[in-house]
């Protein structure tokens, strides 16, 4: 069995591998990329955030025309939805990125090797051992066979110091139900409908089952969200998911918060699904069951068990400050660690990894990782929220504007929502800012910069912000927070 060698093997080609790739060889590194996939990317680009982002874009397009274009004065017939073309069109934005990631590798001439990875320890040199097992060729969801030249003609070892993992996560079935990819489903096979459910339901009121009830329900399902807690979005401020709670009712997705789907059962081509929300047992029919309720590392299979590597009892590696493993040698980042499974996240943890690696002191900055929720009007937030300043007893205070204020937001005619400021009481330094309206995912930046250099409310407060632009909501959040806001 032949054997390379190499600097570093990275196991997994999402955006925490791909990124560590790239910055390893710019580093200096001989790097091996070992990807199951035809494709690069990982779940993000393939089946996740890239491609729910195309359809969450075109299916709001579609929804502004059929709602909205009147109000601004242009008439139109009805539009008529092309849901082939939609579905082509988010799979082109897919292939152009995919390809652009293979672009990159050959750039930087990373090796890549299509199949699975097997860690099978340290050799006598003290090199580690990763068997890399061909992988079976399947179509890529944009259609395209893998390449031959990926698919190493038989099994090999790939031999290096280090060793990257970088496996990422995969969606958590409901207990008892598994998916069978055709009516209960994960975020993969709901990105791929090929005909607009007429009752889809969503297992899960988080960001997953949110942005993707959005998109259905704007090409004219009816979407029901049932979640087991009292409320959406439990991890970002109370303000703001109700407001985006309140907001995505008025666009007619059904909830039913406190409650527990039990059981679904087929009956042809649709399905029954029971549930409790605390008063009985009930049922509701639908033709999809959309299971969003977290997702899990893939650990499994990378032969960590019987090297002795640790894992935490949710399956997640342990890594120490460096992200190495308790396996000298071996490191992990991304979903396969603790910390929000988001690619920025395992994208920032990729570049410090392998530059800890070359003695540099990179640091990850894990409070001022932002968050978003790409609905519309869209959500987001860095920092700490006012509950948890409650909980821990900090001083704080807050600041508030409303989009309504706005001149840019009323000529968008995107009144809905607010930025609401959160900073130190004493020293004025912010501690959190929270968005829900039009374009919160990219407004949530200035707030990361602001938080990263320590700034404060004050500092917002001096930066004078271009007119009319939707970022004047934030300086006069800061503003309000010292009762000097001039639009209130």
């Amino acid at each position: 069995m032949s054997e390379i060698t190499f600097d570093l093997i990275v196991v997994g080609a999402g955006p925490g591998g791909y990124v560590a790739a790239i910055r390893a060889t710019q580093l200096g590194m001989k790097v091996a990329v070992v990807e199951k996939r035809a494709t690069l990317g990982g779940v993000c680009l393939n089946e996740g955030c890239i491609p729910s982002k195309a359809l969450l874009d075109s299916s709001e397009l579609f929804a502004l025309a059929r709602d909205k274009f009147a109000l601004h004065g242009i008439a139109i017939d009805p539009p008529r939805l092309d849901l082939a073309a939609m579905l082509m069109r988010k799979e082109d934005v897919v292939k152009k990125l995919t390809d652009g990631i293979a672009y990159l590798f050959k750039k930087n001439k990373i090796e890549r090797f299509h199949g699975t990875a097997l860690l099978k320890g340290i050799d006598a040199a003290g090199l580690h051992r990763v068997e890399v097992e061909p992988a079976v060729p399947e179509p890529t969801p944009g259609g395209q066979q893998a390449l031959p030249d990926l698919v190493p003609p038989a099994t090999v070892v790939l031999v290096a110091p280090k060793v990257l993992l970088a496996t990422g996560s995969e969606a958590t079935a409901l207990p008892g139900i598994p998916f069978d990819g055709q009516v209960v489903v994960s975020a993969r096979e709901t990105l791929s409908f090929d005909q607009v459910p007429e009752h889809l339901i969503v297992a899960g009121g988080g960001f997953i089952g949110l942005e993707l009830g959005s998109v259905w329900r704007r090409l004219g399902a009816q979407v029901t969200v049932m979640e087991m807690l009292p409320q959406v979005l439990p991890n970002m401020d109370r303000q703001v998911a109700d407001m985006l709670y309140r907001s995505l009712r008025k666009q007619g997705i059904q909830f039913k918060l406190g409650t527990r789907i039990t059981a679904v059962r087929r009956i042809g081509a649709k399905a029954m699904v029971q549930f409790n929300s605390g008063t009985g047992s009930e049922e509701i029919d639908c033709d999809k069951v959309l299971v969003a309720v977290g997702r899990r590392p893939l650990s499994s299979g990378l032969g960590l068990e019987a090297l002795g590597v640790a894992l935490d009892t949710a399956g997640r590696v342990v890594v120490d400050d460096s992200y190495q493993t308790s396996l000298s040698g071996v490191f992990a980042i991304g979903d396969l660690v603790a910390g929000p499974m988001l690619a920025h996240k395992a994208s920032e943890e990729g570049v410090a990894c392998v530059e800890r690696m070359t003695g540099m002191s990179t640091k990850v900055e894990y409070e001022f990782i932002p968050g978003a929720v790409y609905t519309w009007p869209e959500a987001s937030s860095v920092g700490a929220t006012e509950e948890q300043l409650k909980e821990s007893g900090i001083p704080y205070r807050s600041g508030r504007f409303n989009f309504a204020a706005l001149g840019r937001a009323r000529c968008m005619d995107e009144t809905e929502g607010f930025v609401k400021i959160l900073a130190h009481a004493e020293s004025d330094r912010v501690l959190g800012i929270h968005i829900v309206g039009p374009r919160a995912s990219d407004l949530i930046a200035e707030a990361a910069a602001v938080m990263s250099f320590g700034g404060t409310a004050r500092d917002i407060a001096l930066i004078c912000h271009a007119h009319p632009t939707l970022p004047e909501a934030v300086r006069e959040a800061a503003l309000d927070l010292h009762k000097e806001a001039i639009h209130v």
